[in-house]
């Protein structure tokens, strides 16, 4: 089995989750693994110890996402491509896994289109149109260059930065990064890690859904969810197997999700 695993930002406390090393390492003796890799908060924390204020926006679909400009795509892709994702490697390293540290950029990786424009919702409410900075929406994923590595037993680890038509890094969102990377390489399962149990609608865990019953509830999710949710509407959209959003902190964070023993499973129909 092919499984892709987002881990969000909250999970990248390492030292806090060796059970989520110990669960990769057990995994693939039977399964090959693709690991995606957010950290947005590191990279805000960064940028103001670098005197770099940061500016997120909303969409009119609920979105929040960072706004990036020149000087943010610099800070963006140091933090992401390089302290982030070296540490997630060294970290694996040391344990016997074999991981190999990825951005968007190596390779032509992952490749978007940069947004020359884009449209939020400003804080009354209204529609503006703004410059797209530098963020895009991806295009293409080389899957060969993943398959080369996969093949060989090495976990390919990625930051979610992109190349742009001219060679420049996009910053692009790291779940929706892991959907389109399950897609284009059909995986079995994506799992989404992220801070919380799962999808909660009326302080509940919902535990299963389809596609269209998610799309029936967009409107009641929540802004730190409905990019997850989205992500997994792409990923099953382009081929994969089945999604699920859970906890990273589980004991088993990702073999317990894959035996539905937790998180909310997003299946096709």
């Amino acid at each position: 089995m092919l499984i892709v695993v987002k881990i969000g930002g909250d999970i990248l406390k390492w030292r806090r989750s060796p059970e989520l090393i110990l669960d990769i390492r057990h995994l693939l003796s039977e399964h090959k693994i693709v690991l995606v890799h957010g950290g947005g908060v590191e990279v805000t924390e960064i940028a103001s110890k670098l005197g770099k204020r940061q500016q997120f926006v909303v969409s009119p679909k609920g979105f929040r996402s960072r706004y990036t400009d020149k000087d943010t795509i610099e800070i963006y892709t140091m933090v992401m491509a390089g302290k982030i994702n070296k540490q997630i490697v060294s970290t694996l390293q040391s344990h016997d896994v074999h991981g190999v540290g990825l951005s968007g950029l190596d390779g032509l990786l992952v490749q978007a289109k940069r947004k020359k424009r884009i449209v939020i919702v400003d804080e009354t409410g209204r529609k503006r149109v703004v410059d797209g900075g530098y963020t895009g929406k991806i295009n293409k994923v080389n899957t060969q260059l993943l398959q080369l590595l996969i093949e060989n037993d090495y976990v390919p680890v990625i930051a979610p930065v992109a190349i742009s038509e001219e060679f420049e890094p996009l910053n692009v969102d790291g779940d929706r990064t892991a959907a389109y990377i399950a897609g284009a390489l059909k995986a079995d399962r994506l799992i989404i890690l992220t801070g919380v149990q799962g999808l909660i609608l009326d302080d509940q865990l919902v535990p299963k859904l389809t596609v269209s019953e998610v799309k029936k509830i967009l409107p009641k999710i929540g802004g730190g969810m409905i990019t997850k949710v989205y992500a997994a509407i792409e990923a099953l959209e382009q081929g994969v197997g089945e999604v699920i959003i859970s906890f990273g902190l589980e004991t088993h964070p990702i073999s317990s999700p894959l035996k539905h023993k937790c998180g909310t499973v997003i299946s096709r129909e």
